[in-house]
């Protein structure tokens, strides 16, 4: 399968990343909506790793699970960490200026979410959008 790893340490590398993105989409034959959801929330998620963790490497990856076909993103930084997942994990909650979606509006934008992060040892982010995704 399809895999590529970018280095995101600036604002200039979301754009080629977003762009990247939508590559890995349109080879799996995924609708314009779907990939649309999958860009934005990879958008989110890109910038919160600019933001608070000064950037960090996103895993692009096409993958297969039985008749499924989806693109997965991992979102991995050495950042200081989310000290409270569920308080981040709650709509509305924002330590800064994003694009307002935050995780909750990213995690509804995608099928599968997984978030790690452990306080001084960084934050990894994994979502994966189906080629037939709600």
């Amino acid at each position: 399968m399809t895999k590529d790893t970018m280095e995101i340490v600036r604002e200039q590398d979301v754009v080629p990343f977003r762009n990247r993105v939508r590559e890995f989409s349109t080879k799996i034959g995924m609708s314009v909506v779907n990939q649309t959801k999958l860009i934005t929330a990879a958008s989110e998620l890109v910038r919160n790793m600019l933001k608070y963790a000064n950037g960090g490497k996103v895993i692009l990856e096409i993958i297969s699970n039985n008749a499924k076909t989806g693109v997965r993103l991992t979102f991995a930084d050495q950042g200081p960490g989310i000290p409270d997942l569920s308080l981040a994990m709650k709509d509305g909650y924002s330590t800064g200026r994003s694009l307002g979606l935050g995780l909750p509006g990213a995690k509804r934008l995608v099928n599968e979410f997984d978030l790690k992060s452990q306080p001084g040892q960084g934050t990894t982010v994994t979502v994966i959008h189906w080629k037939h995704g709600r």
